[in-house]
């Protein structure tokens, strides 16, 4: 069960279609319920679209209809579930744990986001202390209503625990699908964008929102261009934020040193575009996981980026990154060695690529199998021990 899912791009979408896809080739049957879109999605057979409507103050996203949320078990009459997982914190949250409790098995839920972070960039309203509150309060409550949770990285857990949450966690990252990231042409993507073959080229990719810390990059890059004049940063992504970024390029007069790409298709064009790169950059504070940096590696691109949160899990020595401290200047220098120094970026191309195996999608989604069989086997322990004692409050009246 999830509140978003494909044509809308983000990294809960790319999660769940690459669990879906692994955990089918491992012999197993997902149905995934998300909210139905204005522009249709070409979904195989299992997925099930619930009618929604527009979010306010959130217009790439839907609400899911509620009364139709509260009928699930009679839609899905026919079909016979062993586990709910529960992909997001929104309608979809209380529509899965009500659904699993009127079926009688385990519920568990991903934890993607770090709220706290996130939410004021949406209700700025609403003063910045108290959203973080009520996104602690909630994150708590919803966690405690679970049989256990799944978190991408380590920091994600560590966020959790210092909540208060006691809910059993796991860590099972979401994994590369290697088959999908071993090509690319970066001269045909330079071509089509009009960009010379030998011209410095970063690229950032992912979604373009306020959390995701982009205008540190535009700043880093106004240092960057002081050593290296020609250097061009590639924006690969839409978003809310796109309009104050655009604004930010003409205030730092970068001007024709960035360029906006939209989102590419994963298959298809987005290889291309980070082959094109020299270098990834990434600097967000509120990842919980990094899937770009790993998606960029497997394809031999080096990575520049900060250490903060889910990236901690990702990037390190002999890991095809760079790790740069969270303030521009650091940033723009490791950017700069990078783009300097040819020797550099092949060694960490060639390191890049080993790491990334060890993140193939078909390892972690065996991780995630084992999950779920430890969930449905502590259900079961439960339920039986709960059978016994009313069996015994029954002999004893």
């Amino acid at each position: 069960m999830s509140d978003v899912y494909f044509p809308r791009i983000n990294g809960v979408s790319t999660s769940i279609q690459t669990f879906r896809r692994e955990l089918f080739d491992l012999g197993h049957e997902t149905t995934l319920v998300a909210p139905a879109y204005p522009t249709p999605h070409d979904d195989d057979a299992r997925v099930v679209r619930i009618g929604s409507r527009a979010v306010p103050l959130d217009p790439e996203d839907r609400a899911m209809r509620w009364n139709t949320l509260r009928e699930l078990d009679r839609v899905l009459s026919s079909e016979r579930f062993d586990l709910v997982h529960v992909q997001t914190p929104f309608l979809a949250h209380y529509a899965g744990v009500r659904f699993a409790r009127r079926l009688g098995v385990p519920v568990v839920a991903t934890y993607h986001t770090l709220f706290e972070e996130y939410l004021f960039h949406y209700v700025p309203f609403v003063p910045r202390d108290l959203m973080r509150a009520l996104a602690r309060r909630l994150s708590v409550g919803q966690c405690d209503a679970l049989d256990a949770v799944v978190v991408p990285s380590t920091a994600m857990r560590e966020v959790l625990e210092r909540y208060g949450v006691k809910t059993r966690t796991e860590i099972v990252p979401t994994g590369i699908p290697l088959p999908e990231f071993s090509g690319g042409d970066g001269t045909r993507f330079r071509v089509e964008h009009g960009i010379a073959p030998t011209r410095p080229m970063l690229v950032y990719v992912g979604r373009v929102a306020f959390e995701k810390n982009i205008e540190f990059l535009l700043r880093a890059l106004v240092l960057v261009r002081r050593s290296v004049a020609d250097a061009l940063l590639v924006v690969c992504g839409e978003g809310p934020a796109l309009p104050r970024l655009r604004g930010m390029v003409g205030d730092l007069d970068l001007g024709e040193a960035v360029q906006f790409v939209g989102y590419l298709d994963r298959a298809t064009r987005l290889p291309d575009c980070y082959r094109a790169a020299d270098a990834l950059v990434f600097a967000s504070r509120t990842e919980t996981q990094g899937l770009v940096l790993l998606e960029a590696m497997a394809l031999g691109v080096p990575v520049v980026s900060t250490a903060v949160m889910g990236t901690r899990d990702i990037v390190g020595h002999e890991r095809g990154a760079l790790v740069a401290c969270d303030d521009e200047s650091d940033f723009a220098a490791k950017v700069v060695r990078l783009l300097r120094d040819p020797s550099l970026r092949a060694r960490l191309s060639a390191e890049g690529r080993v790491y990334a195996r060890t993140w193939s999608a078909s390892a972690l989604a065996k991780r995630m199998e084992h999950f779920y069989e430890s969930v449905l086997e502590r259900a079961a322990v439960r339920d039986d021990a709960r059978a016994a004692r009313r069996a015994a409050d029954g002999v004893g009246t």
